[in-house]
């Protein structure tokens, strides 16, 4: 079972786009040096999107052998089923711990064709699979229920916030393993999460996805040490002076909640490169709006 911070590194690309792997490698050992509970490599955060399937390989071996053992390697897989499925078999033979079961392409799909994609790629691997319950894969209760039911999906990744039907969710789920004795987490995988996370706590819902541990480690680890312990001052703090600020530079522009992360990493000192069409990158002006965030969050650490 996971737990502490989620981990979701940027997919480093070169300046003529091509996929860096040396900077992925030390972008991975750094973050797992910092103590994340888990990589999930190549999913929204990494850029899933934009790779073909041999770049999908190589970064999935790459994150693997970066993570040397010391904590479990999650893979993206989505997209159209018959790519779904090789992107889940290409993440088993690469080494990978886990999928996170991304949402199909384009379509709009009732709750009954997304139970059926979902046994479809579960079924490609041995691999546990964590859903990703957002955009247009939108699951209810009882599709829920019946996904938890599919034996390798061990998790529910919610990323609509729309916490009254997760409320429904959760003990529906909870009522159909009940007596299996199979474990079953539920995460938050809202962008920024940590800006929803003690409203998604107040469900029980510990675990979380952190798009600024990518960049800001340090201030990741101190807010869930904050929010684990209850330390409202310090939630406050963090909230005001860099999550929240975070959540409305992201939201100024679509695909922010990718190009931001990027930015921040090259902020640190990795070169992340640019992102890839059709996403776009962040202002220079942005750029140095982002620095300033960062630095008012270890103000914060430092007081």
């Amino acid at each position: 079972m996971l737990e502490g911070v989620l981990f979701f590194p940027v997919t480093p690309f070169t300046a003529a786009g091509d996929v860096d792997l040396d900077a992925l490698r030390r972008h991975i050992s750094a973050g797992v040096d910092a103590g994340p509970g888990g990589v999930f490599v190549a999913c929204g955060t990494g850029e899933f999107h934009a790779l073909d399937l041999e770049e999908f390989g190589a970064v999935v071996r790459t994150a693997v052998e970066a993570a040397g053992g010391r904590v479990p390697v999650y893979a993206g897989a989505g997209g159209s089923l018959g790519l779904a499925r090789r992107f889940a078999r290409a993440a088993a033979e690469a080494g990978a711990d886990g999928l996170l079961l991304m949402p199909p392409y384009l379509v709009e799909a009732p709750a009954a064709g997304l139970v059926a994609y979902t046994r479809e790629v579960a079924g490609e691997t041995a691999l546990p699979v964590i859903v990703y319950n957002r955009a247009n894969a939108r699951f209810d209760e009882h599709s829920a229920a019946k996904v938890a039911q599919v034996p390798t999906v061990v998790g529910f990744k919610d990323g609509t916030g729309d916490l009254d039907l997760l409320a429904r969710i959760i003990p529906a789920v909870r009522e159909a393993l009940d007596g299996t004795g199979k474990e079953f987490q539920f995460f938050n995988g809202m962008p920024t999460a940590e800006a929803s996370q003690p409203a998604y706590r107040a469900l029980g819902v510990t675990l979380y996805s952190s798009a600024a541990f990518a960049f800001a480690p340090d201030v990741s680890l101190a807010f869930h040490r904050a929010v684990e312990t209850g330390d409202q001052k310090r939630i406050d703090a963090l909230q005001r002076v860099f999550f929240h600020p975070l959540v409305r530079l992201r939201k100024r522009v679509p695909g922010y909640a990718v190009a931001l992360v990027k930015a921040g990493v090259t902020l640190e000192g990795l070169d992340a490169g640019p992102v890839r069409p059709p996403l776009t990158p962040l202002a220079p002006g942005e750029v140095e709006e982002l620095a300033a965030i960062i630095a008012e969050g270890r103000a914060v650490l430092a007081s």
